[in-house]
């Protein structure tokens, strides 16, 4: 643990001094100094202005102290393919850079219109496939945040602005339908056999509910008929709990069930799809919540002396809390899921959420 930590602490340090000498150096630089009405810059091998090459690999700090100092470079463009830096940030999926152009006071109109020499709008760039997505992201997030990332530059265009047709004859949702037949097809896969292997954890837990629910504590009255615990509030605590067990799972169950069989395409990836697989998740969590409650209620009437009572309430309510836990905590499809699904701004995807 202490190594994590002075590890971390010098990367900040690293990051730091890097900023501090980047400052210094476009202080005293001439990159965009004028002479006779003519902006000399440098660039590196692939004719690259500096703010650009920023862009590209999401450096914020460099992208923000060139536009205190120069604030002409934001018009700056790739002088092979034509690229400005709206242009870059969608292309290579630099959200950050990307917000940060949203919030700055720039003209949007030409900025984030602009279009390159194939004719491809900041639109038709946000519908190609990203190809710096992380191998250990399953397909359906990857589709639902490629969906997300498309919505999330529509909105931010311009409201002037009309998707064209680029050099190839294509509008950008022709472009994201073609670029993400594949990928579309394995999140269909994806999608499928996670809520086959689902709905069976939920039928089991079911199954099991259903005989918890039928079995009462302490059997019944012989004159009446009635539970023998039936004034106790644990016994209350039982016969809820068991009987939401029995709802959420059955519930859960029939949700994957109907999952299955959903067409996968584009339209429904980005509505209905990933709002059900999160519904049937949060199900079969709450039954799974619900059984281990019912099975500590009727554990309970085991013990008879006060201090066992304590003793064992205390452990029970540890155990539910500590499963709940690692639950949340190793369900990183759940959270991503979640995460994807309400964010109106899709966060970059990442390995280690995975």
């Amino acid at each position: 643990m202490e190594h994590m930590r002075r590890s971390s602490y010098y990367v900040e340090q690293n990051h730091t001094w890097a900023v501090q000498i980047m400052n210094k150096l476009l202080e005293h630089t001439e990159l965009y100094q004028a002479s006779e009405g003519i902006h000399y810059r440098l660039s590196n091998r692939d004719r690259e202005t500096p703010i650009l090459t920023a862009a590209k690999y999401g450096v914020i700090e460099m992208i923000e102290r060139i536009l205190e100092l120069y604030p002409l470079a934001v018009y700056d463009e790739t002088p092979v393919t034509n690229k400005n830096i709206v242009l870059l940030a969608v292309e290579n999926r630099q959200i950050h850079v990307y917000q940060l152009l949203l919030q700055k006071t720039i003209p949007r109109d030409s900025l984030f219109g602009h279009v390159d020499d194939d004719g491809n709008s900041a639109l038709h760039l946000a519908a190609k496939l990203a190809t710096n997505t992380p191998g250990m992201v399953p397909a359906g997030l990857r589709v639902l945040w490629e969906i997300r990332w498309y919505q999330f530059v529509k909105d931010s265009m311009p409201s002037n602005f009309f998707p064209l047709h680029n050099r190839e004859g294509k509008t950008p949702i022709e472009i994201f339908t073609e670029s993400h037949k594949e990928v579309i097809e394995s999140g269909g896969k994806w999608l499928s056999s996670t809520s086959s292997s689902s709905s069976v954890v939920a039928t089991v837990i079911a199954s099991v509910a259903f005989a918890t629910a039928a079995t009462i504590p302490g059997g019944l009255k012989q004159d009446r008929g009635t539970p023998m615990y039936e004034n106790q509030p644990t016994f209350y605590i039982f016969a809820i709990s068991s009987l939401f067990a029995l709802f959420f799972s059955i519930t859960s169950a029939v949700m994957f069930i109907v999952l299955t069989s959903s067409p996968y395409e584009v339209r429904a990836f980005s509505s209905d799809l990933p709002k059900k697989l999160l519904m049937s998740l949060m199900m079969l969590f709450m039954g799974i919540v619900s059984m281990m409650i019912s099975f500590c209620a009727s554990h309970f009437f085991l013990f008879q002396d006060k201090h066992e009572k304590t003793g064992a309430l205390v452990f029970y309510v540890v155990m539910v809390a500590l499963v709940i836990y690692l639950t949340i905590k190793n369900s990183s499809v759940f959270l991503n899921l979640l995460r994807f699904t309400f964010s109106d701004v899709p966060e970059r995807l990442d390995e280690d959420d995975f």
